[in-house]
């Protein structure tokens, strides 16, 4: 065999530059990494699709992701309502919900809550809660849930913190007990994942269906989820989890401070979860949709926090790292999707809209005025033109508005929804709950 030469190896730097050079900063040209043949003849394939094609294909497993954000909830929450009736308009079913399209969902603090509300089985194993519940639960429920009641006294005293506490587990149990008992992760449709912060193992913990479905120690009450995922550090007490048969325990905090965007979560769930999505090859097998809440115009300007003191810089640093990890997983997320970027990962949030003087409350203030402003940036939101991250290269504004995003990917969901009946392997095989013994079941007054 010829030994290599110099000029060999000379050449083989050269191919590998020209390559990493198009990869680079040429992955946004479809000419540099679609073959010139199949650029042309698409356009056809597509209208004259037959249906020996569709039964050959894997599909795409739909996610869907919505960040932690406090009453800032609405933002996302109007999205849900708008991407829901979408779906509805294009694939003409009136009673078509979230969970019947999504085959997995993850949601981090009020993201937590809207998956529990979307996906949590109901009567005639429908949804307990239509997606337009979510905003306007906010906005009915959200002093009652953070504000602090009890008088001047209890807020000057006690911090608020206990009123608070009781008054979110007092909602929460309320929404999700049926019939005298607690429902719990079994009691989702679909797969769901929600996270918190263990302050018992300093660590991260998911609440997870397929967990729960394969053991009853990781199986846990709603209520207590959502209570657990939602327990920010300067509003609510930290929450002690235990399974339904008492085996596993977890001191719970703010999911935000995990994981305040859980789409890295979800899409590795997938990745991995070969039971129920066998035919999962990699993120090019995905339809993955990221909810944000965005930043507020000039909330951090510098002149005007410069002079605060370390005191009052807890809430907004939270908020701020927050904010920040989200992006990151963000711009992660879209990187891992590559070429597929624009086809495969949507995230839609606020971008730079401007609340006005009170930006530094907007998460903290419940009432009835603020709920109204956020309503505005909400509608606003819909109305921005989408935010993508760049490969390697940070962000630009799109084309599209948001709400021309979501009635894109309504059509995605509908086309990959109705697809399903006509393909000879599945492609989701989700795991079935066994039925409940009487044993698991706690009082819903517990």
């Amino acid at each position: 065999m010829e030994e290599p030469s110099i000029d060999t190896d000379k050449l083989s730097y050269e191919i590998f530059s020209i390559l990493e050079s198009k990869f680079l900063f040429g992955y946004d040209d479809q000419k540099l990494w679609i073959p010139k043949d199949i650029v042309e003849t698409s356009p056809a394939k597509t209208e004259q699709e037959p249906a020996t094609a569709i039964k050959s294909q894997r599909g795409k497993v739909c996610v869907l992701s919505i960040d932690g954000c406090g009453m800032r909830g609405i933002i996302p929450g109007k999205a849900l309502a708008y991407l829901e009736q979408a779906i509805k308009n294009k694939s003409g079913d009136p009673d078509a919900r979230i969970a019947d399209y999504f085959d997995v969902a993850a949601g981090s603090s009020i993201g937590g809550l809207f998956t529990a509300m979307l996906f949590t089985r109901g009567k005639n194993n429908r949804p307990l809660f239509r997606a337009d519940e979510t905003w306007r639960f906010l906005v009915e429920k959200g002093e009652r849930m953070f504000g602090f009641g009890g008088g001047f006294l209890k807020k000057l005293f006690k911090g608020g913190t206990a009123s608070a506490t009781a008054g979110i587990e007092r909602i929460a149990k309320e929404m999700f007990s049926e019939e005298g008992r607690n429902l719990t992760l079994k009691d989702t449709l679909k797969p769901v994942l929600v996270p918190c912060y263990d302050l018992s193992s300093s660590a991260p913990f998911l609440f997870s269906r397929a967990d729960a479905l394969e053991t009853s120690s990781f199986d846990f009450n709603l209520w207590e989820v959502c209570r657990a995922t939602m327990a920010h550090p300067a509003r609510f007490e930290p929450i002690m989890m235990r399974s339904v048969d008492g085996q596993t325990r977890c001191l719970a905090v703010d999911g935000g401070l995990a994981m305040n965007n859980p789409t890295a979560a979800a899409i590795t769930h997938v990745l991995h979860n070969k039971q129920e999505f066998p035919f999962v090859r990699g993120v090019e097998d995905l339809l993955v949709l990221s909810l944000g809440s965005g930043q507020e115009e000039g909330s951090y300007e510098y002149e005007r926090v410069r002079k605060w003191r370390l005191k009052e810089w807890a809430k907004p640093l939270l908020r701020i790292v927050g904010e920040g990890v989200s992006d990151m997983v963000d711009h992660a997320v879209s990187m891992a999707f590559g070429q597929s970027r624009s086809s495969n990962y949507v995230r839609v949030q606020a971008n730079g809209l401007n609340t006005g003087n009170c930006a530094a409350n907007m998460d903290d203030d419940p009432g009835p005025s603020n709920a109204k402003k956020l309503i505005k940036v909400a509608d606003d939101m819909l109305k921005q033109k989408n935010v993508e991250s760049v490969l390697f290269g940070g962000k630009r504004i799109g084309e599209q508005l948001n709400y021309e995003k979501l009635d894109w990917f309504a059509g995605e969901l509908v086309v990959e929804h109705q697809r399903r009946s006509c393909r000879i392997a599945p492609t989701v095989a989700f795991k079935q709950a066994t039925p409940r013994t009487s044993s698991f079941a706690t009082p819903a007054s517990s």
